[in-house]
Parts: structure tokens; sequence; C-alpha cells
């Protein structure tokens, strides 16, 4: 896989990618890269560390230049708050704070005007 067209550091052996970290490298076909969403998977990041060939030093500086652009952000909060927002969704308080319970109220409400969303494979 080629590199992303947006390179942010780029190393000897790793760039920081809007992709990611992907290694520089491109006859590794992108086995080694680690996209944005796995980027504070701590376990993901010490197996590929200790991998045989890795420039330890270039991969650590590649990983903090990545999680500063990156910062972990849980991904269900936004969207469940720019839905309470909009008054489609009711969460009651007491479920659980992961996962909230949701209650859908389209009633009285002209189906054009709600919110759209699809979920993509």
């Amino acid at each position: 896989m080629a590199l992303h067209r947006d390179i942010f550091w780029i190393g000897r052996q790793w760039a920081v990618t809007g992709a990611g970290i992907q290694a520089v490298d491109q006859r590794l076909r992108g086995v080694l890269d680690i996209d944005i969403a796995r980027l504070w998977d701590d376990e993901l990041i010490q197996g590929r560390r200790a991998k045989a060939g890795v420039n330890v030093e270039d991969f650590d500086k590649a990983v903090t230049v990545a999680r500063d652009r990156y910062p972990q952000m849980p991904v269900a909060e936004p969207l469940i708050a720019q839905l309470e927002a909009l008054g489609v969704i009711e969460t009651s308080p007491a479920a659980s704070a992961a996962v909230p319970a949701m209650q859908l109220r389209a009633e009285g409400r002209l189906a054009r005007f709600l919110p759209q969303w699809r979920v993509r494979r």
C-alpha cells in the first residue's frame, strides 16, 4: 500500500500520515501499518515494536507524533450528544455510561427533517 498523500512526519523507517503510522518501505505492502483508530491499542503497538528489524527509536517517535496528531477520543459520545441535542433520542440515566439506552422519538415529525444516518461497511 502506498503512503497516504498527507505526510505529517517521516523518519528512516516510519511515517505519520493521514492514514496513521505507515512503514516507509513499500515492499511490506502495509503489513505493519497502524490505522488511526488503533493508535491507542497498546497491545498492537507493543506487538509491532517487538518485530524483528524494527528501528525502535524511529517507531517510538512515530507513535508519539501520531498520538499528538490524533488524540484519543471516544467514538460514540459525539454522535449520542448530537442526537440528544436534536431531540431525536433520549438517554436514560439508569443505563450504563458506556452504552446508553436510546429511545427513538420520531412521532409527529416529518421524516425528511430527521437526521439521516447509514452504517457503512
